[in-house]
């Protein structure tokens, strides 16, 4: 790991509201003034980072990764959840903003708005992670993972979702912690589907919203697509070197903590899919390391995340969902790491979802983070983090 590439952003990295200023009046007597004004800036991504950083090229090279052997993943599709009670967890995710795109007796797909036929799936049965599903480039990549990973197969080798919207394959597999990790091909886009007004914004210097008033319509907030998901491992240094090794996953930022011998231990890793010089999520997925004081002592996911418009519809998504009386977790307020605006809920099986919106983009360009696990570093405001997000 090198030093920070520019020392352009540590201003705002200081914490300038606690910081007094001394100056001295004509008589002599020093004088302190009041604390600065808060600044927020759009940054460009290679000179936001901490004490450390690394160019994807360097990390890959040093991991000793062969690209060639990667499975190559498209973008993450869905999400997949075994539910106890199908009327309670379709009634959330309505309110969630999602729309039933088909119903069985005991199998439902939910949708968003964004260009994929579904973002949730749900099947009756007892309360179960069934795992994240990825989009492949082609079928001869779902023939590589059954080569590949034969041993961790779970489905029936590749099979057909003849009654998923869209039809498709289907390939799941175990990775080394055992969460069930998905793969689809050939799944026929949906119909296209209308999209949000942008709002038009006023600041103090340029207003282009003229003779234009701003209104709402309380409701949820509507989901447009999956963005990531995460989960929570005794055995990280394992769960990275396999994602990182068999699939074209690279990290965007690595956390640490410090050891007694002054070594610094990873702990925790976001990563996107290297699609090149095309632009993609800050993370797609992430890894964590399962704490001694966790309130969930075994291996878990920790949440599914869904993109919604903007922060207004965020935060009507946020009053219709306390106002229906369901339980948030953490929220509304802005991350660091990706610098999304979150707003996390327990669903109604209590697994952990969140909305999010303006989030960061990433490409190979963009330098691999090192930065300390520190709770106060998880959000830039918002509430105070609380115990049972940190499970």
């Amino acid at each position: 790991m090198a030093a920070p590439p520019t020392d352009s952003f540590k201003d705002l990295q200081t914490n300038i509201t606690e910081t007094k200023a001394q100056s001295t009046t004509t008589n002599g007597n020093p004088q302190s003034r009041g604390p600065s004004p808060n600044r927020g800036a759009s940054v460009p991504d290679n000179e936001t980072k901490g004490d450390a950083y690394m160019s994807q090229k360097t990390w890959l090279s040093e991991q000793g990764i062969d690209k060639s052997k990667w499975v190559k993943l498209k973008k993450l599709s869905h999400m997949r959840y075994q539910h106890e009670d199908l009327n309670q967890i379709t009634a959330f995710l309505r309110d969630f903003g999602m729309k039933v795109v088909k119903k069985t007796d005991t199998e439902r797909w939910f949708g968003g708005y964004g260009p994929d036929q579904y973002v949730y799936y749900v099947r009756e049965g007892p309360r179960k992670f069934l795992g994240g599903a990825f989009e492949v480039e082609s079928h001869e990549e779902l023939e590589k993972i059954v080569t590949t990973h034969k041993d961790r197969i779970q489905t029936n080798g590749i099979e057909e979702m003849s009654s998923a919207p869209g039809g498709g394959n289907l390939l799941t597999i175990l990775d080394p912690e055992g969460f069930p990790l998905n793969f689809i091909h050939g799944q026929q886009p949906p119909p296209p589907k209308s999209m949000p007004d942008k709002l038009i914004v006023n600041d103090e210097s340029t207003k282009p919203r003229q003779r234009q008033f701003q209104r709402f319509r309380p409701g949820p907030a509507a989901v447009h697509k999956l963005g990531h998901f995460g989960l929570v491992s005794d055995q990280f240094p394992t769960l990275k070197e396999w994602y990182t090794q068999n699939f074209n996953i690279v990290p965007s930022d690595m956390l640490y903590v410090e050891q007694p011998d002054g070594t610094r231990k990873e702990v925790a890793m976001f990563a996107h899919l290297d699609r090149g010089q095309d632009l993609v999520d800050h993370h797609t997925i992430f890894l964590s390391t399962l704490t001694p004081d966790s309130s969930i002592p075994e291996p878990h996911v920790h949440h599914c995340s869904f993109e919604v418009h903007d922060f207004d519809t965020q935060a009507l998504g946020h009053q219709w969902l306390a106002e229906k009386g369901y339980r948030n977790v953490w929220g509304v307020g802005r991350h660091i790491l990706g610098s999304q605006v979150f707003d996390y809920w327990w669903d109604t099986s209590k697994f952990m979802v969140e909305h999010y919106a303006d989030g960061d983009l990433v490409n190979e360009d963009t330098v691999i983070g090192y930065e300390p696990a520190e709770h106060e570093g998880l959000a830039v405001w918002g509430p105070d983090v609380p115990a049972e997000f940190l499970h």
